[in-house]
């Protein structure tokens, strides 16, 4: 897997791709935008217009009832133009929120898709707080950005442009100056919110880690409380919040760097503005109601950039997310899909000369040299001492890893070569920790996919012996499974049932019984007998009992294949690894059998 060089192509490309699909409803946006800037800036003169009315009334005697008309006209028109104002303000925001948040829910669920499809390289270093982090906090960031900042700073632009364009209309030379001031300004306020887009990226960073030290301590939660490491739990989330907290405080005070600066600026702007008008009027070079002008239109001056001010935190803020979704975005993963498709069936599995070495341990290889031959609609057990590299082998079979040297292949095709999410739909994997979701028993067997009906579900129920459970529950498969509320080995069942429904070529069971007890792990083997029938498996097993009816055996020990043969075969040559450890099984302790063989048992067993 690579990564791009950290730039602001990334933050682009993502723009580019989520909002240009959109350009109907934008440019509709701007239209609302334009229509609400134009008429905003006629207010003033409406202002203007009455004062001066009013005033020339006033000072004429037997001339105020004659003005009323005009005055009442001028309000009406006031209020009228105000309100239609608003109406398109809030066409604009709304407009604007659904842009937002259709071009975000679609990144989230593309970002999803894509760190999904990344190689285990990548999520290996990463916790899943993190990726949470990554998928919603980032991302919830910019939706406030896409939803927001279109409204409020190309509106903000555009009555900027259009106020400084009014000073030009009454003094040129005033509008020379506030057009100065307004340049000044802006160019201040980039320069100093760069200061915050760093801090910021650290900031994200730094509640990416704090997200990731909860999830972690929360999934090992019995553990953390059993071994009495409560206390130093809670002293390394206080350090980790710490650190989060400081990053936080950092990029706030960098954040406002921006208000601050805008409000010394403004201060001197008014101060100049209102000079200019008082020394004007004085001068009888303008009216009161061009004065007060003058100050209406420096409020709009001020209006828009304090919009700018506070929208250039979200900015801030949005920046350091889209530098790291665009990264995430441009990363490749190290396994790049094949074309060819698997077949339908039962599908062999062939490992030609297979070496494998975790990145950055080539001098520790986990798996040398490792050649068998697994015919269609077999099973293979799997046997070793820990650190063998049993479950190594298995992830090379569904591909989260490539060998790194040699080729494994599924069905005729190599792994390598085979399209990914064929690959992948015609393989199940069943583990000792079956991760159950809290939504319906029929979502937990389905992944949610509505196109599979219920009959299906009913009769992969079935074939595991959770029908009846399943229709004695109160609404059936649409009953929701609390957290906790199943047994481990309901658990396994539902896991067999799942597997039913995809009905892939190969399975891959990593010692499903190992938790249970006689009596359910009796019903759980006779379910895995009906799972297994017409398809291939590889079985790890522990305990002898799970290979029982095994077709072959495999031994590995230290990454090499000690033993491969049809189970029969083994059972019957007693100088076999598989012989010696069923000759164990017939003793209760070790120490009954020749010190030769329980020191062979032993190694095996380890």
């Amino acid at each position: 897997m690579s990564a791009p060089a950290a730039s602001s192509a990334p933050a682009l490309r993502v723009l580019g791709t989520y909002l240009l699909p959109m350009w109907p409803r934008v440019l509709l946006l701007a239209a609302l935008l334009i229509g609400s800037v134009l008429l905003t800036l006629t207010l003033p003169q409406l202002i203007a217009r009455f004062v001066d009315t009013a005033t020339a009334a006033l000072g004429k005697n037997g001339a105020g009832l004659s003005a009323l008309p005009s005055l009442t006209r001028l309000s009406l028109s006031y209020i009228g133009v105000a309100l239609v104002v608003q109406l398109l303000s809030a066409g604009a925001t709304y407009l604007g929120a659904i842009i937002g948040w259709s071009a975000t829910n679609r990144l989230r669920s593309d970002l999803l898709a894509h760190l999904l499809s990344l190689d285990m390289s990548y999520h290996k270093e990463r916790t899943p707080g993190e990726m949470i982090e990554r998928i919603d906090g980032d991302v919830t960031a910019l939706s406030n950005f896409f939803s927001q900042f279109a409204v409020r700073v190309f509106g903000a632009a555009l009555l900027l442009t259009g106020s400084v364009v009014m000073f030009f209309r009454e003094e040129a030379w005033l509008g020379l100056g506030v057009l100065a001031f307004v340049a000044l300004t802006l160019y201040g306020m980039n320069h100093v919110r760069r200061r915050g887009i760093e801090p910021t990226r650290h900031e994200r960073e730094g509640s990416a880690k704090l997200f990731g030290f909860i999830e972690e301590r929360l999934s090992g939660l019995d553990d953390v409380r059993s071994l009495g490491g409560g206390e130093y739990t809670l002293r390394k989330f206080l350090g980790v919040q710490r650190g989060y907290f400081q990053r936080l405080m950092t990029a706030g005070v960098e954040r406002t760097a921006v208000w601050q600066f805008s409000m010394l600026m403004f201060t001197l702007g008014y101060v100049g503005v209102i000079g200019a008008a008082v020394g004007l009027y004085g001068s009888g070079a303008i009216t009161i109601g061009t004065a007060l002008l003058l100050y209406q239109y420096m409020s709009m001056v001020e209006e828009p950039i304090d919009q700018l001010t506070q929208q250039l935190q979200d900015v801030q803020k949005a920046g350091a997310s889209l530098l790291r979704v665009g990264e995430i975005l441009s990363l490749t993963s190290a396994l790049p899909s094949g074309t060819q498709h698997l077949p339908a069936g039962a599908l062999s599995l062939e490992f030609e000369d297979v070496s494998f070495a975790y990145e950055g341990e080539d001098d520790a290889r986990v798996l040398s040299h490792l050649t068998f031959t697994l015919g269609a609609g077999r099973t293979l057990g799997l046997l070793g001492r820990t650190g063998s590299g049993k479950s190594t082998l298995t992830r090379l079979v569904s591909r989260l890893y490539d060998p790194t040297s040699g080729r494994v292949k599924l069905g005729g095709v190599s792994t390598v070569d085979a399209d990914l999410t064929s690959l992948r739909s015609r393989i199940a994997v069943v583990t000792q920790d079956v991760q159950l979701f809290q939504a319906s028993v029929r979502d937990n067997l389905t992944f949610f996919d509505a196109h599979i009906p219920d009959e299906r579900v009913r009769e992969a129920l079935a074939e595991v012996g959770l029908l009846g459970w399943a229709e004695s529950l109160p609404e059936g498969l649409s009953t929701r499974l609390p957290a906790g509320s199943l047994s481990a080995g309901e658990a396994q069942l539902l896991a067999f049932a799942r597997v039913m429904l995809q009905d892939p070529g190969v399975i891959l069971l990593d010692e499903p019984s190992s938790r249970l007890d006689p009596a359910t792990e009796a019903r759980l083997t006779a379910a895995m007998q009906r799972l297994l029938t017409s398809r291939s498996a590889v079985v790890i097993a522990h305990r002898l009992d799970t290979v029982a009816r095994a077709d072959d055996i495999l031994v590995l020990g230290a990454g090499k294949v000690l033993e491969f043969g049809t189970r029969e075969q083994l059972a019957r040559d007693p100088n076999s690894q598989y012989a010696k450890l069923l000759a164990a099984a017939q003793y209760s302790e070790l120490d009954d059998l020749p010190a030769d063989l329980a020191a062979e048992i032993r190694e095996v067993l380890a």
